[in-house]
Parts: structure tokens; C-alpha cells; sequence
């Protein structure tokens, strides 16, 4: 008997059919069941590292939309692609010298794609642009983000809500992920609610807001928020004392505008004299390097959009890879092209494979769970495997995980990324079992009922199954 499975085990190796099992364990069957999960709606990839064939397999090979799990494709080619010590630059040129401190010219932004220039950042560069001497600006200021060619987005196409910073578009010279956070403060008396806007890129706000007593639920759905065309928000409706001090971040100006008017008012922050307008062009070849930053390394990058799933932050990256890889400028099509190019290198090309973005947001995007288990297994073993996993939310630690599982064995044992999307709910990732055992796990479940509590307890279902396996 013994002869006969390793004779059998043989041949399934070598044709190249699944050793995996395709049931599905009791504890996950009864789980959908119990919950009305149908078990075509359900893919189930689980390995075991170091196995020569997965664990579990179930509807494996379907191609499914994976939500932000898409992501650990696009942030593991970026760290083969570009390596662990990449950044981005950002670099200020000037059309004249500057005499006296005085620019009698215009002053050029170029920006190469760093995802994460925030305000700390640009506040920075601008400080340091004056410590080099420079005060009075005659000329304009002139935008150049030539280096991306990104598609043009109707940012209300996809959920009807242009003002969330998800759903901005990538640009070369992105600040801010062009979001403005509006604080609300109730004044001292608590007879009025103060609103500012950080940071402030010129809107005007007109606060009708109401203070009111009671409790503080719900507050952004009781006021309503009007954006004008000529850069004017209004605020409306109520708002509860007992709320404190809140935090909104929405989007308000168009990119131009936005780095328009926030360095106009950074600029007279640090001391400085701006009146010029705004421009966009290339910087010619007559203008002079007066200033050049670096963002954080890639590493860094990574982690942020992984543990918090920004998705603006990963199209930034699909397009670098596309600008270092395909020639300038970076556009979707070439970025998808150099990932489609580098699984072929890899041997970890798929036809199933349907991708776009790179982050997810999207109703389009395919893989199966299969597909995306051979990619984390290949990244398990790639050089740049801690960079990788580090970079992953951690079971009841941080991220979008941090609050998951907390209170369970799976606290701390499970570094996976998740994804959520109307009908859509995803996992992949990395589980440490009871056993000191490392396994990649993928779930991918595309039914009405996955982004609610059945598509939560299906995952806990399978992941408990992994923890405890002997």
C-alpha cells in the first residue's frame, strides 16, 4: 500500500495536478453553511513553506476580484524592480539667479511621483530652498509633472464620492494625496463650531454649522458639505458639542490649484514674497537645479501602503515602475506591462491574471487564489522577503488588522493583507502556526455577503484551520 501512494504521489507531481485537498475542512464547510455562503463563491489557497504541493485548494484556479490584496503584486515587483534603497526625488529649479535674495524669474517644482510628499515634507523642501537664500519671487510658479502620463479619472466614477482621497488621481507632483484636513473645534462657550482647513491650498469656508447638545454619533452624516467651483465649502446642519475636537480630510481643489495655493501660503509662512500665478511646462533646459529632495526609501513606502491599504500611494507606484522600466512618460498601460513582463521572468505568469491599477479599487481587476499563493510563496523566498512582510498588517497589532483577532491565538501569528469592495472580500498573506510553522493562506470571496460579518468569520474559519494544523 505504502508503494502504491508514493507511486501515485509520483505521478500527480510530475503532470503537474494538485496534491492539495479539494474539500473543503469541516469547521470552514459548516461555517458557510451556517451562513449561507455559497461554496461557489468561495477560492481557498493554503501552502505550507517548504511543501512540494499546497495543503488546500478550492475553486483555486478561478480568477476572482481581489480588492487591495492586488497590492502585494504591485508592492513585491516594486521592491525586485527598483530595490530596497529606491526614493523618488523632487527638485526646485529657478529660470534666473537669484540676486539679493530675490528671483526675478520663475521658480519650477519638478516632481518625479513620490507617493508620500506631505506636508511635513514639502514644508521642508520649501524651508530649505530659503535657507539657500531665497525670499522674493518675481515670477510664477511652474509645475512640471511630466514624468507620469496618468490616465484622466473621473473621480466620482467609481463609488460617487469625488471628494475621498482614495479616489484621486496619481500625478507626478502629488501633494498631500490633495486632500485638505478640516478640524472642527467647538469654541470655549460652545455657542459656535470653528473649522479650519490644514492645509490651507486658498478655499474660503462658509460655516453655517449649528452646535447642538446630545451625543456625539453618527457626527459626519448630521452636516452636509457643498464644494463650489470657485474653491468656496460651505458646512451646514449640526454639529454636537460632546464631539470635541474632529478631523475630516476630503478633497476640494484640483492638483494644479492645491500645490498652487498651499505653497503660496507655506511660502509666506517662512518669510517669503509670492504673487505670481501658475503655470504648467517642462522645465527648460536654460533653468538651473537650485534644490533637490529625496522621499523616504521604497521600504518605507511599501509599509505604508500595505499596512493602511493606500491605494493612491500604489498607482503612484505602478506608474514609477513603468517610468524606470518602459521610458518616459510613466503611464498605467506600461506599469501593467512591467509586471506582466517581470512574472514571465519569474515563471509566475498566469493567463487568469487581469490587472489594471495595481491597487484594487477597481471592478475589472482578476487573479485566482492560486496565482496570488505562488507569487507570496515566491516572495517568501526572494532576497526581498523581510521587506516584503514587514510591510504587512499584523492580527490584532496595527494597520487594517489591528483590531481583528485581537483578543485570539491568531494575535500577532497572521501578517496578511485584506481587501473590501462591494461584494468583494480578500485575504493573503502569511500564518505562523501553533507549531512554529509558516504558511501562505489566500481567500478570495466574491458574494453580496462578503464585505459583512460572513465574509469575517469565513476568513477566521480558515485561518483557525491553518493555526492548528498538526
Amino acid at each position: 500500500m505504502t508503494s502504491i501512494r508514493v507511486l501515485l504521489s509520483t505521478v500527480l507531481l510530475f503532470t503537474g495536478l494538485p496534491l492539495a485537498a479539494e474539500t473543503l475542512p469541516d469547521p470552514v464547510r459548516k461555517l458557510m453553511r451556517d451562513y449561507r455562503i455559497p461554496q461557489k463563491s468561495v477560492s481557498l489557497y493554503v501552502h505550507r513553506i517548504g511543501d512540494d504541493a499546497p495543503r488546500l485548494q478550492w475553486l483555486a484556479h478561478k480568477p476572482r476580484n481581489p480588492a487591495s490584496t492586488i497590492k502585494l503584486l504591485t508592492t513585491f515587483a516594486a521592491l525586485e524592480l527598483l530595490g530596497p534603497a529606491y526614493s523618488w526625488k523632487t527638485e526646485v529649479y529657478v529660470g534666473a539667479t537669484p540676486e539679493n535674495s530675490v528671483l526675478n524669474g520663475d521658480l519650477y517644482l519638478k516632481g518625479y511621483g513620490d507617493p508620500y510628499l506631505v506636508s511635513e515634507q514639502f514644508l521642508r523642501l520649501l524651508r530649505e530652498v530659503r535657507h539657500r537664500g531665497l525670499r522674493d519671487i518675481k515670477g510664477n510658479l511652474v509645475l512640471d509633472d511630466s514624468y507620469f502620463a496618468p490616465d484622466k479619472i473621473d473621480p466620482s466614477e467609481f463609488d460617487g464620492r469625488p471628494h475621498r482621497a482614495y479616489n484621486v488621481s496619481p500625478s507626478a507632483f502629488l501633494l498631500n494625496f490633495q486632500s485638505v484636513n478640516f478640524l472642527f473645534r467647538p469654541s470655549s462657550t460652545g455657542n459656535s463650531i470653528k473649522v479650519v482647513a490644514d492645509p490651507d491650498p486658498g478655499i474660503r469656508i462658509n460655516n453655517k454649522l449649528r452646535p447642538v447638545t446630545g451625543r456625539c454619533r453618527n457626527w459626519k452624516r448630521r452636516m452636509h458639505m457643498d464644494i463650489s467651483e470657485s474653491e468656496r465649502v460651505k458646512f451646514s446642519g449640526r454639529y454636537a458639542r460632546d464631539c470635541g475636537e474632529k478631523n475630516m480630510y476630503r478633497v476640494v481643489a484640483d492638483a494644479d490649484r492645491y500645490v498652487y495655493g498651499v505653497f503660496s501660503s507655506y511660502w509666506r509662512e517662512l518669510g517669503g514674497a509670492f504673487s505670481g500665478r501658475l503655470n504648467k511646462a517642462t522645465v527648460p533646459e536654460s533653468a538651473s537645479l537650485f534644490y533637490q529632495k529625496h522621499s523616504q526609501p521604497l521600504p518605507e513606502i511599501i509599509r505604508a501602503i500595505n499596512k493602511y491599504s493606500n491605494n493612491v500611494m500604489t498607482r503612484q507606484l505602478l506608474l514609477t515602475l513603468a517610468a524606470e522600466h518602459a521610458g518616459l512618460p510613466g503611464t498605467t498601460e506600461k506599469g501593467v506591462t512591467v509586471i506582466q513582463d517581470w512574472l514571465q521572468q519569474r515563471g509566475l505568469a498566469d493567463s487568469g491574471l487581469a490587472l489594471d491599477n495595481g491597487a484594487g479599487l477597481s471592478r475589472d481587476t482578476r487573479i485566482s487564489a492560486s496565482h496570488l499563493g505562488r507569487i507570496l510563496l515566491a516572495a517568501y523566498h526572494s532576497p526581498r522577503m523581510p521587506e516584503l512582510m514587514a510591510s504587512l498588517p499584523i492580527a490584532g497589532t496595527d494597520g487594517t488588522m489591528a483590531k481583528r483577532f485581537a483578543d485570539t491565538p491568531l494575535a500577532g501569528r497572521v501578517h496578511v493583507k485584506t481587501g473590501l469592495l462591494d461584494d468583494v472580500r480578500g485575504l493573503a498573506g502569511y500564518v505562523l502556526d501553533q507549531r512554529q510553522r509558516r504558511w501562505v493562506v489566500v481567500v478570495l470571496h466574491n458574494h453580496s455577503g462578503a464585505p459583512f460579518l460572513a465574509g469575517e468569520q469565513l476568513q477566521g474559519a480558515v485561518l483557525d484551520w491553518v493555526l492548528n494544523q498538526s
